[in-house]
């Protein structure tokens, strides 16, 4: 008898670090980063890349461009190295096209992630598109659709009928992919920009479209969890995310037609992403349905990970970051005042976890 208490003690004490490994094998990393201006060192037909060409006015060259990857590809490594496993899905903005994203999926620090890639061409004129890296070993691709910018809606609009004509600006990814059995829709955005403070109905719009296609997704399957992500250019409580996006600050406010944005409270007690003219903000956000806030049990659901708090997490690092000057406390970027000074990028990455 004592012998068959010790045989099952010793399978106990084997089998616990694989079960610990089982249910860690369970959470899945999602996030995103703004790459700022990913590009490579050739012209793209009808795309406005000229500065960043070796003869551009950024001097752009293949040394350059290097560095630029390495730095990328340094972040997404520490990412893993915090999280013990890679992102199962990473959104990124500012790439040129697919090409600097299969030079970035190379690279040493990261090549062991098999990234695989989901990028299509936008009409946005300086070239920059959006795109999805993920995991294949984690998700099962279904489907995907680059979802373009219109003006079919309600809202008024500051741009004349040939303002509207002439309009260009990133598409919407949508992703659609299975993981563990589950649906999810994944949509990486860049909403337009805010150069001359302006743009404010565009990202409304542009908050629309991603809403309208997320409610039209979980109509077609029923209980899919759907993350809207990206480069918002507004924080979470503009109208482009708190009225149109129909995001909400606390998860227990959520209604089954709502999504929960995380970073909002984040935002609230201080923490940020990048600075626009010397405020900090936090416009990389990651919002996600009723259906992944509030999950079945045994399902998909998005976890505390930051203080048992914060449902999502701004990474950073010393080295993303600058340490002295003029700009000290703020995104160590790739240029400084027109000068090349080997950073990463003027955003941090946001990431969130989810687990079943």
């Amino acid at each position: 008898m004592k012998r068959i208490h010790l045989v099952a003690l010793i399978l106990a004490l084997v089998l616990l670090p694989l079960t610990g490994a089982a249910q860690a094998s369970r959470s899945h990393v999602i996030g995103f980063y703004n790459l700022e201006n990913l590009f490579d060192t050739y012209h793209d037909e009808g795309k406005n890349d000229y500065e960043y060409l070796p003869d551009g006015g950024n001097a752009w060259t293949e040394a350059k461009y290097a560095i630029k990857l390495r730095n990328m590809a340094r972040v997404i490594a520490e990412m893993k190295k915090d999280n013990k496993v890679w992102h199962t899905v990473l959104g990124v903005s500012e790439i040129e096209n697919r090409h600097v994203l299969e030079d970035l999926v190379c690279e040493p620090a990261i090549a062991a992630a098999n990234y695989q890639i989901v990028h299509y061409e936008s009409p946005d004129r300086r070239g920059v598109d959006v795109a999805l890296l993920y995991d294949p070993s984690k998700m099962k691709l279904v489907e995907s659709e680059a979802i373009p910018f219109d003006f079919n809606s309600d809202i008024e609009f500051s741009l004349d009928d040939e303002g509207k004509a002439r309009f260009r600006t990133r598409d919407i990814l949508m992703v659609h992919g299975i993981i563990d059995g589950e649906h999810f829709a994944f949509y990486v955005c860049h909403l337009p920009s805010r150069l001359g403070g302006k743009g404010q109905d565009l990202r409304a719009r542009g908050g629309e479209i991603a809403y309208n296609h997320a409610r039209g997704m979980m109509e077609k399957y029923p209980g899919i969890k759907c993350v809207i992500m990206g480069d918002m250019n507004d924080n979470p409580y503009d109208d482009s995310m708190a009225k149109y996006m129909r995001g909400r600050r606390n998860i227990d406010e959520m209604s089954p037609e709502d999504f929960f944005s995380p970073f909002w409270s984040m935002l609230d007690d201080g923490y940020s992403t990048l600075y626009y003219r010397g405020e900090a903000n936090i416009y990389d956000c990651i919002l996600v349905n009723y259906s992944l806030a509030h999950a079945p049990k045994g399902t998909f659901q998005i976890q505390p990970i930051v203080k048992k708090k914060y449902y999502g997490r701004v990474f950073n690092r010393p080295f993303m970051t600058n340490q002295s000057g003029q700009y000290k406390g703020t995104p160590f970027r790739t240029f400084s005042n027109g000068a090349f000074v080997g950073g990463y990028s003027d955003h941090y990455p946001t990431y969130i976890v989810i687990k079943k």
